[in-house]
């Protein structure tokens, strides 16, 4: 383990982010959990107010930061590509003049092209902006991350338990290679402060690569107990596709679109580095959505 170091984690509130602060916190680092409203802010690590969208407000929040990470996106806005290269550029800018000397992104998973999505291209675009000042970044590329509260696995989870059968677009014969929400948290952790880890990009993922659709089968058999049958359809656009999951899930049109426009380009590991700085094996899929479903279901108990 690297030695303790203040941390700035944007997004504290969020899926990735509230896992992260705790696993910070048990390891003995000093945490600013960043949030709009620190006011109503109830979980571990100190509170500073602080907007991606509002330079001013950053540079008291980065003031003495070693470490930032950085976890916004704009998913639900449909000019979330312009918004989020401004943040991405301000808060680069700022960690610079504060002095943080490393910035880590998760990012998302892909190989560089021109067939990116726009969901994938401004994952990209981040990347870059996020050291316009100079601060090196560590950049942790993922596909779909399951967990509780994890919308790409909401997606899955709802889609499975509302329906019985499902017509499905031809996108889901798509390989992707999802990763438990365990692991993502283990390898943020793992890179801040390691100097092996300045300026590099790693892909993370777990061990199986696997079509949409198997995950789809896959989390059927442990949520109904048995798989759904499918029926595959040669074209059913974003569009169309992003209205139909508003219509059997609670995630909204907008983002369903963003989320779907990069489901038809394969996202899957290529390379194995982030082992070499953060040793161990990954959870299996089926194991990730096991976890998955026993927090929910402690959630619920929980009145949470």
């Amino acid at each position: 383990m690297t030695q303790p170091h203040t941390v700035l984690v944007t997004g504290a509130t969020g899926f990735v982010g509230r896992r992260l602060v705790s696993e910070l916190v048990e390891r003995g680092h000093a945490v600013r959990a960043m949030t709009r409203r620190p006011e109503a802010y109830d979980g571990e690590g100190t509170p500073v107010g602080a907007d991606v969208g509002d330079a001013a407000s950053l540079a008291e929040a980065l003031a003495g930061v070693d470490v930032a990470i950085y976890l916004v996106h704009s998913l639900d806005r449909d000019d979330f590509e312009r918004i989020d290269a401004d943040a991405a550029a301000s808060f680069g800018t700022v960690a610079a003049e504060a002095g943080v000397r490393q910035i880590v992104y998760l990012g998302g998973l892909g190989a560089d092209g021109d067939d990116l999505s726009s969901h994938l291209r401004s994952r990209r675009e981040v990347e870059g902006l996020l050291g316009i000042g100079g601060v090196p970044v560590t950049v942790l590329r993922a596909a779909i991350v399951v967990g509780h509260g994890g919308i790409s696995w909401e997606l899955t989870r709802q889609l499975v338990k509302n329906l019985p059968a499902m017509v499905v677009p031809k996108w889901t014969a798509t390989r992707t290679q999802p990763i438990a929400i365990d692991d993502v948290i283990r390898y943020l952790a793992g890179v801040i402060g390691h100097e092996d880890a300045l300026g590099q990009t790693f892909e993370i993922g777990g061990p199986d690569a696997m079509t949409y659709r198997d995950m789809l089968q896959i989390a059927g058999e442990q949520i109904q107990g048995r798989r759904t049958p499918m029926v595959t359809v040669p074209v059913l656009s974003p569009g169309l596709s992003s209205r139909w999951l508003a219509l059997v899930t609670d995630v909204d049109a907008t983002t369903g679109r963003n989320l779907i426009d990069s489901m038809g380009v394969e996202v899957v590991v290529t390379e194995q580095r982030i082992r070499e700085i953060v040793p161990g094996d990954p959870l299996t899929y089926e194991e990730a959505v096991r976890r998955a479903l026993a927090e929910r279901t402690a959630a619920l108990a929980a009145g949470s």
